[in-house]
């Protein structure tokens, strides 16, 4: 587990430990270095940790690093984020948005 863009970073061998089995909600971005799009989804979502973490955990998983989990979760484009709750995925997202439009389509999945 490493910290890229200000955000953990979960590869394959973790995934389970740290989405699967994570007490709170998780907020997964599937991400890669070459996608623009995710690096101005980043800042955003360092937001969201920064406010949310008492009720929310945010991670990324970077699709060339750890192929196992992002073809785990037909994962086809990035960013793609996800939310998992009790170790299921529970709403999915793909390409960047404005913070208050995803804290606005997270509201339910939370």
């Amino acid at each position: 587990m490493s910290v890229t863009s200000g955000l953990t970073e979960v590869t394959d061998a973790d995934f389970e430990t740290e989405v699967l089995g994570a007490e709170l909600p998780v907020l997964v971005q599937f991400t890669a270095e070459w996608c623009g799009p995710c690096r101005q989804l980043a800042p955003v979502l360092r937001d969201i940790a920064a406010e949310e973490g008492d009720r929310l955990k945010v991670v990324q998983v970077d699709v060339d690093r750890s192929p196992r989990t992002t073809m785990a979760h037909g994962v086809l484009a990035t960013p793609t984020l996800m939310v998992f709750r009790g170790g299921e995925p529970v709403r999915s997202m793909v390409g960047a948005r404005a913070k208050r439009r995803l804290l606005a389509e997270l509201a339910d999945a939370l």
